[in-house]
């Protein structure tokens, strides 16, 4: 074993008191990861809610795919514009306020999505939803490295982000039975339900925020005087390990890796935010009917990405390696999207392509989010942060355009598929060749 990955895997505390340090990490993590889990867990529903709406929304309205794909997409615009003040402000405001402010207005602004009668008004609700809802992502990621060290942070990142297949697995059903039922109901179509009944839950969670979220551990009363000491002497040291990393915003985006991670960030998040719109469409493309069944099938490929970015970013941590723990998937990703269309007329290997796929691309997410940690910190890493998942956000409206366009054309979502599969290997090559396995290679 290589010496200095011995060092890194183990507390810069002394033996005495690493074991109680594991049980104050463990403590931490059941008090905050929950509660981070519910809020991206609410951002999920309201945000791929559309995906079970377009079912009968598209029609209802007269939206072309295209037109469907651009709206869906539309979101991260928003996230591009506002993420990095977000995040800038959550650094001096604190993420109590910042997630209240983000959960509530994003609420509000799903619930209004039942009001849309016009492609404008569509593209102007999904853009608000994007600036609203811009900053949680990079907010937790920055959020959690107050609280835990770089050697904890991958299975802490994985655990709060099972908030995507939680939201399918708990939504996906909820959401199928809602259009199959709720038709017509006070004069209400299935899908206007569906946004009424799926945003009043994240105004709910956002008021009870201002309650349960503590900024950083010197301000937490669940913690005691040794506890508190503990973890920010372990966080102290940390730092010191790290060496020199960019502080200041305007460095940070002067190094040309800040600007490779945006890349590698927006092709790989391409499969994962147009699976998300399309996999109600793509189980009804194998010759599902029922809403109600689409939503209960729509939670398998989410089970297996449930387990599968655990194991993955559980081993990344054990192991300290983050290269290959964020390329593989997305290679894996790839062979799944192509899978969907090669095996189109056999719904049976279809749909495992379509579990593979998810579950790679969800995979990606626990390493990859290691790896700008590792270059920057203070704002820089606030900023920095922001910048790379608002930017590689982008693909999320990129993907689903081009998914919609090219469905419009040819008349098959796997077209787009493809175009989303090559993405998925230029990230995996670009992580390959140029960033570094762990923390302490970072030349």
């Amino acid at each position: 074993m290589n010496p200095s990955i011995k060092r890194a895997s183990t507390s810069p505390l002394s033996q005495s008191a690493a074991g109680d340090l594991d049980a104050v990490y463990a403590k931490i993590a059941r008090r905050i990861i929950p509660f981070m889990v519910l809020l991206f867990l609410m951002a999920w529903l309201d945000r791929y809610n559309l995906g079970f709406a377009k079912l009968q929304m598209v029609k209802d309205l007269g939206f072309s795919e295209a037109v469907y794909g651009f709206g869906a997409g539309i979101v991260y615009l928003g996230y591009m514009l506002f993420e990095i003040p977000s995040n800038l402000f959550l650094e001096r405001i604190g993420a109590r306020k910042t997630f209240a402010r983000i959960t509530i207005l994003w609420g509000i602004t799903s619930m209004a999505m039942m009001l849309v009668k016009a492609a404008v008004w569509f593209y102007f609700l999904r853009f608000l939803l994007g600036s609203f809802e811009a900053g949680l992502l990079p907010g937790v990621i920055l959020y959690l490295t107050y609280w835990f060290p770089a050697r904890r942070r991958a299975l802490m990142v994985a655990g709060f982000l099972t908030s995507i297949p939680l939201s399918a697995i708990l939504g996906s059903p909820i959401s199928g039975w809602i259009m199959d039922s709720l038709g017509g109901r006070a004069g209400l179509a299935n899908w206007q339900w569906l946004f009424v009944l799926e945003g009043i839950p994240s105004i709910l969670v956002g008021l009870l925020t201002l309650f349960v979220v503590v900024d950083k551990p010197a301000r937490a009363r669940w913690l005691t005087d040794r506890e508190k000491q503990l973890v920010l002497a372990d966080l102290e040291a940390e730092r010191r390990e790290a060496g020199a990393r960019e502080h200041g915003l305007a460095q940070a985006l002067r190094l040309p890796r800040v600007w490779l991670l945006v890349a590698i960030h927006f092709c790989a998040l391409s499969s994962n935010v147009t699976i998300g719109f399309w996999v109600p469409s793509i189980i009804q493309s194998l010759g599902v009917k029922s809403t109600l069944t689409i939503g209960l099938l729509a939670t398998l490929p989410y089970m297996g990405a449930l387990i599968g970015m655990m194991l993955v970013s559980r081993h990344s941590d054990r192991t300290l390696e983050r290269r290959y723990h964020a390329a593989l998937p997305c290679l894996a990703c790839a062979a799944g999207l192509i899978g969907i269309g090669v095996f189109a007329h056999v719904p049976v290997l279809a749909f495992g392509s379509l579990v593979v796929a998810v579950t790679a691309a969800l995979c990606y997410n626990g390493p990859f989010w290691q790896f700008p940690p590792m270059l920057l910190g203070g704002t820089a890493a606030a900023g920095g942060i922001a910048l790379i998942n608002s930017l590689g956000n982008l693909s999320g409206w990129a993907g689903p355009s081009v998914v919609g366009w090219l469905e419009d054309l040819t008349g098959k979502i796997s077209s787009g598929l493809y175009v989303v599969a090559g993405l998925e290997v230029l990230a995996s090559a670009l992580i390959v060749l140029f960033m570094p396995r762990s923390h302490i290679d970072r030349g």
